[in-house]
């Protein structure tokens, strides 16, 4: 069959595009009721300390509605985390809406004012009497699991959540025992805050005759949020809040999760009967929002004569921050089972640990745990390389998991179903002149400048967020409508979901509506996250509009007198093959009862999928500075499927930089001695420009997904996967060739590389 004009593989412009580049989208701070009284947020500016607080002065000012503390939600329950270990079960300290007596990060709330104008909470806020007591503070992962540490939790000894493993640590042993040589890298993967363009909102509408709240957040997922916000905290029934989430403005993963602000406005609309809005100011989102990232982990890789993998064993400490947030202990844990990444590597273990510091909590950041698996075996593979005297991409070659192995398990039980991973490194390698970068070195080298060329191949796995259900139905004046629970925060479900439609109708995307975000219209959704949107919800939406297609054949085939399997869907019309007899859309909504206008599907992909790649990136380094600029970037990927290449281009080229700005720049940097956030504003948390990045040459060999029924597999956080070990392999093999550096962290900052480059010369009197 021919391609459909804006059926799956088209590069369909995205139709969500044309209100929000004319300023017509509608985000939660836009939405304003009249007669709303506004919150702010009392924080903690200690990391740890005890506290007594008075409101009492503060509760008389002008204009002040309500001031809630913890004496006011005693009712409340605490915010949960959803995870846990399957055969070691942990009991996590409370996360509690507000703080009672004990702060443990700064940022930490204590009080919530609401009052008529912003201006007045400002002014409540500054009057409330606070006495602090401040208490020593564990900062820093390494320096909490010292035997001297500060306690941040009594019940938590060392500061440890849980100390667990996964793998065969006697096979382990046993491949290090029989080993030619051993390679073996320690490295941090620092804290990023997940600065996303639209900071958190929530506006609370109280229905006192029904005790009602209606909650318009932006968000991930609104379904989500109800129902922890009703059964864990609030205690009530889910049938008394609605939930609408409008357009969204970057998540990232730090938007799924319920947050302290959501109860309190909906407590303190119930207890004024007014509306009630708060806005985070990005000074709230630096110490309130879930942070990023933040292990350090100790990677070490058997070796035989001839580069072959042995087995690796790794210990991994993750830091949970002060409090377990959503899904925080899942991140570090979770992501270890892809630590063998696409390497025939049956002889496995893995510590891991989870700690806790004073500091603000940290959960999934885009990749969430994939992205620091791919980093330490990417850079542990490369320094085998350098042991071995091996190029980085024969010892690569030489280790793959073949196709013909396909389906393979790995020594962490996770099953690859398809993929041919030397392929599309040599597809890399081709399209970024790996062959020639000698002559280019040597070219920046009479300019004064270094160039590395360094490769981060990656697997990751995603669309395992679980059922994802979707409603397809037609409309009276012959459109269509989605009703679906994901949400869309920038990726482009408006137009992907309409394209799988159009695959099947041949309608145009301005003929299909998506409904999103909506409790009360659309009865499940698990939200967005982890790549699941295409994987799950396309599906739910092709098997929707499959469903929906046989029934309007059959109401056409009544109509045209003929047998349903002569019709076929054409131009948002239905026709008899081979003739001109056909009948509308619009005609055949007036035709039928509206129960056969309607058709729903679920699917979940409990199997997951599993996109896989390779990122080149080429730097050139100025030693006199250590000012580093990626030169060159290639990316080829394997998404089984493409949908949209346009959209799927965005989704990488986004992931990307966001991966270049983590390994050359971006770190949640903490004073060890009082626990300040000294990156705490955009004047020193530094975020990747246009300029900051390279022309990205992006490219697709994709292998079927043989799990999904429509083949894809998922792309949302492949980009911020590859790149970090891409870069600082770069890095590092033009440092290693000039100066015989080997290491560095990130992020590669230009005072980082100058100061190694500085040591190396002295220690080498270069």
């Amino acid at each position: 069959m021919a391609p459909v004009k804006f059926g799956v593989g088209q590069s369909v412009l995205r139709k969500e595009d044309d209100a929000l580049i004319r300023g017509k989208g509608r985000y939660t701070d836009d939405y304003t009721p009249a007669a709303a009284m506004h919150a702010l947020v009392l924080r903690s500016p200690h990391a740890h300390a005890k506290f007594k607080i008075d409101v009492s002065r503060a509760r008389g000012l002008p204009g002040v509605g309500a001031i809630l503390t913890a004496d006011d939600i005693q009712d409340l329950g605490s915010l949960p985390c959803l995870f846990n270990l399957p055969d070691e079960p942990f009991t996590g300290p409370p996360y509690p809406i507000l703080a009672r007596d004990v702060v443990r990060h700064v940022g930490d709330a204590v009080a919530f004012v609401v009052a008529d104008t912003v201006e007045q909470a400002r002014d409540a806020i500054e009057a409330i009497e606070v006495e602090w007591t401040a208490l020593p503070a564990a900062i820093g992962l390494v320096n909490a699991v010292k035997k001297d540490a500060p306690q941040v939790w009594p019940d938590h000894a060392g500061n440890i959540l849980f100390d667990t493993s996964i793998g065969d640590k006697k096979a382990a042993e046993a491949a290090f025992a029989k080993a030619h040589v051993v390679a073996e890298v320690t490295i941090v993967n620092p804290r990023i805050v997940t600065n996303y363009m639209e900071t958190r909102a929530v506006v609370c509408e109280y229905d006192a005759k029904r005790d009602h709240l209606t909650l318009t957040i932006g968000s991930q997922g609104s379904h989500r949020l109800r129902d922890i916000l009703c059964q864990n905290v609030l205690n009530i029934p889910v049938e008394k809040m609605r939930v609408i989430c409008p357009d969204v403005g970057g998540g990232f993963g730090t938007k799924l999760f319920p947050y302290r602000e959501y109860a309190l406005a909906a407590v303190a609309a119930r207890k004024l009967k007014k509306t009630v809005k708060w806005t985070a100011e990005r000074a709230d989102h630096f110490v309130g929002d879930a942070q990023g990232r933040d292990n350090v982990t100790t990677a070490r890789m058997a070796l035989a004569e001839d580069g072959k993998f042995l087995g690796m064993d790794v210990d991994l400490m993750g830091d949970m921050g002060a409090y377990l947030s959503t899904f925080g202990p899942y991140i570090p844990h979770g992501g270890a089972g892809m630590l063998p990444g696409l390497y025939d590597l049956q002889a496995f273990h893995c510590r891991v640990r989870t700690v806790f510091t004073n500091t603000v909590p940290v959960d999934a950041y885009r990749g969430a745990g994939r992205p620091e698996a791919a980093y330490v075996v990417e850079r542990l593979v490369d320094a085998a390389a350098r042991k071995l005297g091996m190029t980085p991409d024969a010892i690569r070659r030489k280790n793959f998991v073949s196709p013909r192995a396909m389906p393979y398990k790995t020594a962490t039980g996770k099953i690859y179903d398809s993929g041919d991973f030397a392929a599309h490194m040599k597809r890399a390698m081709d399209v970024a002149e790996w062959k020639e970068f000698p002559r280019r070195a040597k070219a920046a080298k009479k300019q004064g400048l270094v160039r590395g060329i360094g490769m981060g191949t990656y697997v990751e796995v995603c669309g395992t967020m679980g059922e994802e259900t979707a409603q397809v139905r037609l409309d009276p004046d012959g459109d269509v409508t989605i009703l679906i629970g994901t949400q869309s925060s920038g990726q482009g479900h408006q137009t992907a979901y309409a394209q799988l439609v159009a695959e099947q109708f041949g309608i145009a995307p301005e003929r299909v509506h998506i409904h999103q975000g909506d409790t009360d219209e659309i009865p499940t959704g698990l939200g967005t996250g982890g790549s699941s949107s295409i994987p799950s919800g396309g599906v739910s939406v092709e098997r929707a509009t499959r469903k929906l297609g046989e029934n309007l054949k059959e109401i056409a085939a009544d109509a045209l007198e003929t047998g349903a399997g002569d019709l076929e869907f054409r131009d948002g019309a239905i026709r008899i093959v081979g003739t001109d007899r056909t009948i509308s859309f619009a005609d055949l909504a007036k035709r039928a009862d509206p129960s056969r206008l309607n058709a729903s599907a679920t699917f979940s992909s409990a199997d997951g999928t599993y996109p896989n790649g390779t990122h080149i990136a080429e730097v050139e380094i100025d030693p006199a500075t250590g000012v580093i600029h990626v030169v060159n970037y290639v990316i080829v990927d394997d998404f089984g499927v493409t949908l949209n290449p346009l959209l799927l281009a965005g989704q990488v080229h986004g992931g990307t930089m966001q991966g270049i700005g983590q390994a050359l720049m971006e770190a949640a940097v903490y004073d060890a001695a009082d626990g300040q956030l000294v990156t705490g504003t955009f004047m020193d948390y530094a975020l990747p420009r246009a300029a900051d990045g390279p022309s990205i040459k992006f490219e697709t060999h994709n292998v079927p997904c043989k799990t999904n029924p429509l083949g894809v597999k998922g792309a949302g956080e492949a980009g911020a996967i590859g790149s970090c070990p891409a870069v600082v392999n770069a890095i590092i093999d033009g440092l290693y060739r000039e100066y015989g550096i080997d290491h560095i962290d990130m992020p590669a900052t230009a005072e980082r590389v100058w100061m190694a480059i500085a040591k190396s010369r002295r220690e080498h009197r270069l």
